[in-house]
């Protein structure tokens, strides 16, 4: 079974919204929650991928490559240093 997250309360007015959405759906609010989050993750796909490929043009790797890296926690923002000397290579 997948791993749990938990997710910091997100205050008063934000719960009760969740507990009466989950009501009205008959669901557990674990079960409204998870549903939410899937359906906003959906929704910011397209700029997430634009995100990503960002990250990936300036490291001059592939789209599949930088969502590897970030998925398994191998990413590495860019240092100053990094970024010059990628940008000396592209000069060149």
């Amino acid at each position: 079974m997948p791993e749990r997250i938990y997710v910091t309360y997100p205050g008063e007015f934000y719960d009760d919204a969740l507990t009466v959405e989950a009501a009205i759906k008959n669901r557990s609010k674990s079960a409204e929650a998870a549903s939410l989050l899937c359906s906003k993750l959906q929704e910011r796909k397209t700029r997430r991928d634009e995100m990503v490929q960002y990250l990936a043009n300036k490291r001059r790797i592939s789209f599949d490559e930088m969502w590897h890296q970030l998925l398994v926690g191998d990413y590495q923002p860019l240092t100053p240093d990094e970024t010059k000397a990628l940008d000396t290579i592209e000069g060149d």
